[in-house]
């Protein structure tokens, strides 16, 4: 356990404080798994209703992380996570105050749009924090820091949901400024932060390479960037059904108890990923990133099996077992793996980009899957997404070979140059 907890020693002490606000916020962040359960038991959606909704949600997020990106690459990381992360609280506070109704629904998009804007500042300044050669590790330690938080926050939520429901909007903005406190007084702008210490010899390459260079040229010029994301694609359309079938499935098994229930599951993810995240981060961190997440991807589609002849709790707590597994492989390497492909000079834009191509999959997988859910049924839907899954596990394998042989291509051109 020594050796395992020193892979996170020596971090920047930024990391370490956004960590403990990773844990704070999710501790509250109690809206975003019960929104499916809120919108058809208190709203009075259908599951396909429920599904075009959270769809729209995810669309209407699509301009407002171009937007962050922008802003962040141009004003600065800090401003744009103060000021948008404060908005969209707000709009949870009034969540908390309406009536459940709708206009609720309709608010909750705006507060979503608000927290989307601030999202890839926040991606762009864990990269500016960290280099290469522990990114890695920083993205496994803020990994492990929202999992703490959510071993906690989906029992709270379960709880509350039932007789409580405008405390489950009051304590998700309550503990977004808890956390944006611990920002605003121990995170300071990266520039200066990267004034202050080294940075790879590799990285001030690519900044002295790409700074002229338009977001559109850089994705060209770096193609792994557009393919990668195309096949997370589908890992984020399988991965969406965690918070929106599952709930669906939870609620039909088992009536009103199974917002509860949800919570026991989404407490034991969180728990299996903090004991999970620093061995495998540990026992993977000399392979290939596209070959864990492809073993992700197996994860994966092996869970949804489980799922799909689940009709007791052991069996679900089974499968997610399961799914936490592929999920940790895919987080501690996705991340890190980006940033080490994208040039500093573009963190912010590359960082708002590569979420909304992969997030279509996340988008489209909640309506698709309501729409299959109330025309053939809970069984036909988690079939589709167990093979989804194995196909993505088997594009990233060939994305790798196909990596592997252009950068053996470029060697054989640069040998042939000299």
């Amino acid at each position: 356990m020594k050796n395992l907890l020193s892979t996170y020693k020596g971090l920047p002490k930024e990391i370490y404080v956004l960590f403990i606000g990773k844990i704070v916020n999710c501790i509250g962040a109690f809206v975003h798994p019960l929104m499916s359960l809120i919108l058809t038991q208190r709203v009075g959606m259908s599951a396909f209703e429920a599904g075009k909704f959270i769809t729209m949600l995810a669309i209407c997020q699509v301009p407002c992380m171009i937007l962050g990106g922008k802003l962040s690459d141009s004003i600065g990381r800090r401003k744009v996570i103060i000021v948008f992360q404060i908005l969209g609280a707000s709009m949870l506070v009034i969540c908390g105050l309406l009536p459940t109704t709708e206009l609720t629904a309709k608010i909750m998009i705006l507060s979503a749009c608000f927290y989307a804007i601030s999202s890839p500042a926040y991606d762009a300044l864990n990269a500016d924090l960290t280099h290469e050669g522990n990114r890695k590790e920083a993205y496994s330690l803020l990994y492990m820091g929202i999992n703490i938080g959510f071993s906690i926050g989906p029992i709270l939520g379960g709880f509350l949901y039932k007789n409580y429901l405008p405390l489950i909007f009051i304590g998700d903005a309550f503990t977004t400024i808890i956390a944006l406190i611990l920002f605003i007084i121990y995170v300071e702008e990266p520039k200066k932060i990267i004034s202050k210490k080294d940075i790879y010899e590799k990285e001030e390459y690519m900044i002295d390479k790409y700074a002229n260079t338009s977001t559109i040229k850089v994705l060209f010029q770096k193609p792994i960037l557009i393919l990668f994301p195309i096949i997370m694609i589908l890992y984020q359309f399988s991965y969406s059904q965690w918070g929106f079938s599952l709930p669906l499935q939870m609620g039909e098994l088992f009536g009103e108890d199974g917002a509860k229930l949800y919570g026991f599951l989404g407490a034991f993810n969180a728990v299996i990923v903090i004991l999970s995240t620093p061995i495998l981060t540990h026992k993977t961190k000399e392979y290939n990133s596209l070959n864990v997440m492809s073993l992700g991807g197996v994860l994966y589609g092996l869970c949804f099996l489980v799922i799909v002849f689940s009709k007791v709790m052991p069996l679900f707590f089974i499968a997610v077992f399961l799914l936490t597994l592929g999920e940790v492989l895919i987080a501690i390497n996705n991340s890190a793996f980006i940033a080490n492909n994208t040039p500093p000079s573009h963190r912010g834009r590359i960082s708002s980009i590569i979420p909304i191509v992969s997030g279509i999959g996340y988008a489209l997988g909640p309506m698709v899957m309501g729409k299959i859910i109330d025309s053939n049924g809970i069984f036909m839907a988690w079939m589709l997404v167990t093979v989804v899954s194995f196909i993505g596990a088997l594009e990233l394998i060939l994305l790798k070979k196909l990596t592997i042989k252009e950068i053996k291509h470029k060697n054989l051109l640069s040998r042939k140059n000299n």
